[in-house]
């Protein structure tokens, strides 16, 4: 069927989805009660959750304002290579090459778009749901049906998903290339994509996804669209790696700021907002993670704090089963692919959670429900010892592991790890240009555990 550009003309609202009235619900509905009046600390202090074991958070280390990426291994690293170490010689040099590329990448906006969003504004993000398709039995196509796994091409007509990861991927390696060379380039390309994107009144996304990943017939937006901007944790690490430089000013710093005040806000309050948060799949787990990272970025610890705690119940112990199959992910066409993505986020919750002392770490519930036990459940498959049983309609690829084995290494007391990363990892899945970023594994200090 022949797709026209007025495609988001066309679309009808039949059947509106049902909110779902849960628990998690109840607690945003609070959220946005404590918002309406202002007040973060009111929100902090109402919502409340069944806590996560808890230990004294990281002391904060005489580098960059990152919370994803390992503060104290970058510092170390770009410390080591002002000293000389030739051991980074070919990481820096990768990350020089990257950088320059970059260098000559957008700037990138949502205006550029050929398609405008429902509300006229083409400031606003808009996107497609990818699992949906026309349906073959009605004369215009209308509802769209979902194909689960299957990608409808017809996404990249509207371009704003694809920009953001690009300004994104460019956004984080000029950031980087900055951080560890002190060129000042790299922090002016940098500079000139976040504020095409964030700051600048012609070009600037409005912070809100009211359309992301609509589908014609039924939606113009739904709250899983929220997914698409998971990678924005990227993007408040690299204005961390900004600070100091001439090229980011206070200015843009207070800009930035504000916009992830609005945007969090609406993640807090807006109906698709509050979706997303009762998703009790990869959705939930993707959703908490962004609204931790840039409460941390806001300076707002306590909000952080109540969400990462109340990750320890909502996500962990309703994901993972005792014996650490996810049954929401194994239920999809990927089932691979979408177990091995929520473990990552389950592993950036914890990560994020030693900002607040909060240890998702080491959470288990009395059945044994853990992020460890998600990853135990994985290996077997990883490493070819046991055949994946489950729909996969695209290649499964082992060394998708290798990170989630990597960070495990890290922060578990069992050599075992490091073994099976050994077997996991290929050429394809380490790039010289990791070992700036990640904390080599030390033999004699067999775990990170707090």
């Amino acid at each position: 069927m022949r797709v026209r550009c007025s495609l988001f003309r066309r679309f009808r609202d039949r059947g509106k989805e049902k909110r779902r009235k849960t628990g998690a619900l109840q607690n945003l509905a609070v959220r946005l009660r404590c918002m309406e009046i202002g007040s973060w600390a009111a929100l902090c202090a109402a919502v409340t959750f069944t806590a996560a074991p808890s230990f004294a958070a990281d002391t904060p280390v005489a580098g960059p304002k990152v919370f994803l990426l390992d503060a104290r291994q970058i510092q170390t690293a770009k410390q080591r290579i002002q000293g000389g170490d030739t051991n980074y010689t070919a990481a820096l040099e990768q990350l020089r090459g990257d950088a320059n590329e970059a260098l000559q990448a957008g700037p990138f906006s949502v205006v550029t778009k050929s398609i405008t969003p429902p509300s006229g504004d083409k400031h606003d993000y808009m996107s497609l749901g990818p699992y949906w398709w026309p349906d073959t039995n009605s004369p215009d196509g209308l509802p769209y049906i979902r194909r689960d796994g299957e990608r409808n091409p017809e996404i990249s007509r509207i371009s704003d998903r694809r920009n953001l990861s690009r300004m994104i991927s460019s956004v984080e390696t000029l950031a980087l290339g900055h951080y560890f060379t002190g060129d000042e380039a790299y922090a002016a390309g940098a500079a000139k994509l976040l504020r095409a994107w964030f700051l600048d009144p012609e070009t600037r996304m409005n912070p809100n996804l009211q359309f992301g990943q609509g589908v014609p017939g039924r939606s113009t937006g739904r709250g899983i669209g929220l997914i698409e901007t998971s990678g924005l944790v990227d993007v408040v690490d690299a204005v961390g790696l900004l600070a100091g430089s001439k090229s980011w000013t206070e200015a843009d710093q207070r800009g930035m700021e504000d916009w992830f005040t609005k945007f969090i806000e609406w993640m807090l309050e807006s109906p698709y907002g509050r979706d997303e948060a009762a998703a009790r799949n990869n959705h939930g787990t993707y959703y908490d993670m962004q609204v931790a990272s840039f409460a941390l970025f806001l300076d707002k610890p306590d909000l952080a704090r109540n969400v990462l705690s109340g990750a320890a119940e909502k996500r962990i112990a309703r994901q993972v089963e005792p014996d650490g199959r996810q049954p929401l992910e194994l239920a999809r066409t990927r089932s691979w692919g979408y177990s091995t993505m929520n473990l990552r986020g389950l592993m950036s919750l914890a990560t994020l959670g030693r900002h607040v002392g909060v240890d998702l770490w080491n959470y288990q519930t009395p059945d044994g429900r853990s992020i460890r036990k998600a990853l135990d459940y994985l290996v077997p498959f990883a490493t070819g010892e046991q055949s994946w049983a489950h729909q996969q309609i695209s290649e499964r690829a082992g060394g998708g592991l290798a990170s989630a084995l990597q960070d495990a290494a890290i922060h578990y007391p069992d050599a075992n790890y490091r073994e099976l990363l050994s077997k996991v990892r290929s050429r394809t899945d380490t790039s010289n240009r990791n070992q700036l970023l990640r904390r080599p594994l030390d033999p004699e200090r067999p775990s990170d555990t707090p």
